[in-house]
């Protein structure tokens, strides 16, 4: 009787997938994608793989393309510079409010993503890096209590993160340095305004890498 209790359904595990999917780069910034082509790649019905970009496609992660295709939105740097507005706005107060809940086991987790991250960056992972780094964040910012913040906050990074793939692909990890060291000590220590001070310098560095791809001509084969 409770079997499906739990159990989400089929569109949305699909959803997340592809959601996913944009989020840690799997596809190319204006790689042209079809709903069948899809639905094959993750190995759903179409009905499943539609609704979800029809969802993604909502929430501006998508752009609808001629001949019924799809594509993730190439960056610009007006774009950019008004997910830097919003993120540097929203983001340092999650850090803030979360700070004010932490107990020190959610300090430890957040330490213990921390070491994946700098795992990531020295063996060269840019899958992991990426993954991690938004869990870092995120595991952070769902101690905020601020769920219309944390959605606005995830929107920004679904816009952004396919970008922060092509920095990763053009930059290598070895030159990722996170401020994530000095928001965990703030943490310690019951600063809460340092925590957020920590964490908008990391999103500025971040966007500024974002950025610098804009203004250099691709060497991509």
């Amino acid at each position: 009787m409770n079997r499906m209790v739990g159990k989400k359904p089929e569109h949305e595990t699909i959803y997340r997938r592809v959601k996913n999917m944009i989020l840690f780069g799997e596809f190319v910034p204006g790689q042209p994608l079809t709903i069948h082509g899809l639905a094959e790649q993750i190995g759903t019905g179409i009905t499943p793989a539609r609704e979800a970009i029809r969802r993604l496609t909502a929430e501006g992660a998508l752009s609808t393309l001629e001949n019924r295709r799809i594509a993730v939105p190439q960056m610009t740097a007006t774009k950019l510079d008004h997910i830097a507005l919003v993120r540097l706005a929203v983001e340092p107060e999650l850090a803030r409010l979360a700070s004010f809940s932490l107990e020190n086991k959610d300090i430890d987790e957040l330490e213990r993503i921390d070491s994946l991250i700098n795992d990531a960056i020295t063996m060269g992972d840019i899958r992991q890096y990426l993954e991690a780094n938004y869990q870092f964040h995120f595991t952070l910012y769902s101690r905020a209590d601020a769920p219309i913040l944390q959605d606005i906050a995830d929107g920004l990074w679904l816009r952004v993160g396919p970008a922060l793939r092509v920095v990763c692909g053009r930059f290598g990890t070895d030159k990722l340095v996170d401020h994530h060291r000095e928001a965990t000590t703030a943490m310690r220590q019951g600063d809460a305004n340092a925590v957020g001070e920590s964490m908008a310098e990391d999103i500025r560095q971040g966007l500024a890498f974002v950025r610098q791809t804009l203004s250099e001509p691709s060497t991509d084969a």
